[in-house]
């Protein structure tokens, strides 16, 4: 393969079972012909939470009240104020917060928007 091939996944011309990873400069990976390789870890656009949008709505649905939503996206301070003392907005309090991850208008704990549905 000359330098001049893009990266890519390549047949191994001796064994059509197999290929070749080539990353410009030479071979670094085989698999078997066929394989998809998936990442270990889902990529997310530069400035966003990792945290899931989904994952974070739903605690925020079933468990809103104790905090458990505020927990999970790192806000410990307000998920303690929110278990402790949550109760007295009359379920007011976890339906915003509720509402706020819906829209899209929610952070996690380091401050990054919380935007990925995945």
């Amino acid at each position: 393969m000359s330098s001049s091939a893009p990266a890519g996944w390549y047949p191994d011309p001796s064994d059509p079972r197999l290929e070749h990873w080539w990353d410009g400069t030479a071979y670094t990976q085989s698999r078997p012909r066929g394989v998809v390789a998936y990442p270990q870890y889902r990529l997310v656009p530069a400035g966003t939470s990792p945290k899931s949008r989904t994952v974070a709505s739903i605690l925020g649905f079933f468990l809103g009240g104790l905090g458990v939503d505020r927990f999970y996206l790192g806000n410990i301070g307000l998920g303690v104020a929110k278990l402790l003392v949550g109760w007295l907005t009359f379920g007011i309090w976890p339906l915003i917060d509720w509402i706020v991850i819906l829209a899209g208008s929610a952070h996690d704990g380091d401050g990054l928007p919380v935007v990925n549905w995945s």
